[in-house]
């Protein structure tokens, strides 16, 4: 085991002592002490481990769980190209090949010098303005072949970031349409000074009335959540923001973050004054790590107006603030669950349940977890009532929904419309044309065939966290549906072995499909694998892994039966082929140098 050197040692332990030397921050020590040296030594979680007292395997698994942790070297410079479908579309695969060409190297290895490694990661919730990379964390969209030669020029020369040209980092908000919550315009601390007038109850009451139901995809009432964990036992009590937006093609929470964040703030205090609750976490994905900044500063006024802190607003009582903990990298931790797990430092494996958070959530307490709309929507209740939140959208799904529209559209981009909205007038808004099929929901919502543009986006029909992909007549749905089934086979936890196993099976199939050796008896397993994993998966992610795959059979049968070439059976490996390069190196083509298949040995 190598010695740390003394400088190391000592910035450990300052960031061991900023946290206390908590076990339930480990995942946010691990975050900062990969920043001295760009990746972890193993003599670095030794020490950590020692520091808290925990044991070592523990530091090392949760090390090993999030993508963005790195236990080997990856280079001064780490680019990850954002691999969602919407990037692939508009060239990431050749962008980055071309970036490897320009620094020589291979994708996914560390340079021979050790300066840079690039490779690809999920949706980083830039799909209104990709391709689109991060480089240590910072965002930076609209790739262009010359964008990735100055790229390339600045790293061959080890130009630090903040020398960089500012205008690669401009991520805008692209806001096409505005309704009530992207219009309002409201002085920090108005929502919760009418919400603190009517009392808590009173406010509890207004939350009832409007009908609000949670904006992450669930549809869950936010007003029975709220009051389960009032009458909960046990204090003290917790609030959570859940800014872990990781579905492919969502990125509504990115712009309310970037500049509505005092509403989410907001939200997150009325929640408390409902509750009673005195501590609270905004969650921040690891993606979105270039907002942290400007999201501290939000905190640091509030505190100064005397919105957060001891005794808000005058209230005795009425004492709650917030911390932003980072995520570092995976997807199943937007499960409010497993969200829990990885604030409490643990890997975000999710729960079983019961207990539901709301009882028995953050460290045993009763704990809310809210999406960032759904708290941001709140403070529309609190200014104008519940009941005239509730008249506008439809009787089950009231008020408006963000939408995060991205693909083959003129003006992909934020979007706000009431519920009930149909998809067709979406379409319509955006400039879409000739289009084929919409995902509506990510990776793990529905895809929506020509014939079903009818339907209307809510909970009693198709419900949506926010995200609307847009797939015109150019696209084969079966390479939709594949990039799908990778990122879920790619994001399992690894927890239960039908989610491991089986969507592992199921990137199989579809890749062999997808190398021209499909036969109809793949389609039957693969249809036998969609209900493996809808019917015994222990979370939503596994249950939602094969979506993608059942839509587009039912629906876009012909993208699959073309990659058909036999009735029976074709082995996914060829080894005759496979020895192709032997026979080459030993000159030998002759019968004896082939295998011999079955037809042939029944000759």
């Amino acid at each position: 085991m190598s010695v740390l050197p003394s400088s190391v040692v000592a910035s450990l332990d300052d960031i061991l002592l900023r946290h206390r030397h908590q076990a339930t921050e480990l995942l946010q020590i691990l975050i900062q002490a990969q920043q001295i040296e760009g990746w972890l030594p193993a003599a670095t979680l030794t020490h950590i481990a020692a520091a808290l007292g925990l044991p070592r395997a523990r530091v090392e698994g949760v090390a090993g769980f999030y993508s963005f942790l790195y236990t080997q070297p990856v280079g001064r410079y780490r680019v990850l190209f954002s691999d969602n479908i919407t990037d692939r579309m508009l060239g990431n695969a050749e962008l980055l090949d071309a970036l490897c060409r320009k620094l020589w190297i291979e994708p996914g290895h560390l340079s021979e010098d050790g300066l840079v490694s690039v490779t690809t990661t999920s949706c980083t919730g830039l799909c209104d303005q990709g391709p689109a990379m991060l480089v240590n964390g910072r965002a930076i969209g609209q790739l262009s072949h010359r964008r990735i030669n100055e790229i390339a020029e600045l790293i061959r020369q080890q130009r630090p970031l903040e020398l960089w040209p500012a205008e690669y980092f401009q991520i805008d908000d692209n806001i096409r349409r505005r309704d009530a919550l992207l219009g309002l315009d409201m002085p920090p601390g108005a929502a919760l000074q009418a919400a603190v007038a009517r009392g808590r109850d009173g406010w509890l009451a207004e939350m009832q009335a409007s009908n609000l139901r949670g904006r992450g995809g669930a549809g869950f009432a936010t007003a029975v959540k709220w009051a389960s964990a009032k009458n909960a036992p046990g204090a003290p009590k917790v609030i959570v923001c859940n800014a872990d937006e990781g579905e492919p093609g969502t990125f509504k929470d990115r712009v309310l973050l970037n500049s509505f964040a005092d509403l989410v703030f907001e939200g997150m205090s009325l929640a408390a004054w409902a509750v009673g609750a005195s501590q609270g976490f905004l969650y921040l994905r690891g993606e979105y790590r270039y907002l942290l900044p400007q999201l501290e500063a939000v905190l640091a006024r509030r505190r100064a107006a005397g919105l957060l802190g001891t005794g808000i607003l005058g209230q005795a009582g009425f004492d709650f603030d917030i911390a932003i903990h980072l995520g570092a990298g995976a997807y199943v931790c937007g499960e409010e669950s497993a969200l829990i797990e990885s604030l409490e430092g643990k890997r975000g494996t999710p729960r079983i349940r019961p207990p539901f958070p709301v009882t028995k959530g953050y460290l045993g307490r009763p704990t809310v977890v809210n999406n960032v709309e759904t708290l941001a929507k709140t403070c529309l209740i609190a200014l104008g009532g519940g009941e005239a939140f509730a008249a506008t959208g439809t009787a089950q799904s009231a008020g408006t929904k963000l939408l995060s529209i991205s693909g083959d559209c003129a003006m992909p981009g934020i979007y706000e419309y009431p519920f009930g909205v149909p998809i067709s007038r979406v379409l319509e808004d955006c400039g879409a044309s000739d289009t084929q099929a919409v995902q509506v929901g990510g990776a793990s919502g529905i895809c929506l065939a020509g014939y079903e543009f009818h339907r209307r986006i809510a909970y009693e029909d198709v419900p949506t966290a926010g995200a609307f992909m847009i797939f015109d007549g150019t696209r084969d749905l079966f390479d939709v549906a594949r990039a799908f089934v990778h990122f879920f086979a790619h994001e399992s936890c690894g927890f239960c072995t039908p989610c491991r196993v089986g969507t592992s099976l199921l990137k199989g199939f579809m890749d062999k499909l997808a190398d021209g050796h499909g036969a109809q008896a793949d389609l039957a397993d693969i249809d036998w694998l969609d209900r493996l994993l809808k019917n015994a998966s222990h979370c939503g992610l596994g249950s939602a892994a094969p979506n993608p795959v059942i839509d587009t059979l039912q629906k876009f049968r012909p993208a699959y039966e073309r990659r058909l070439v036999s009735l029976d059976f074709e082995p996914a490996f060829d080894l005759d082929a496979a020895l192709a390069e032997a026979r080459q190196l030993t000159g030998r083509d002759d019968s004896g140098a082939h295998l011999k298949t079955h037809e042939e040995d029944e000759k």
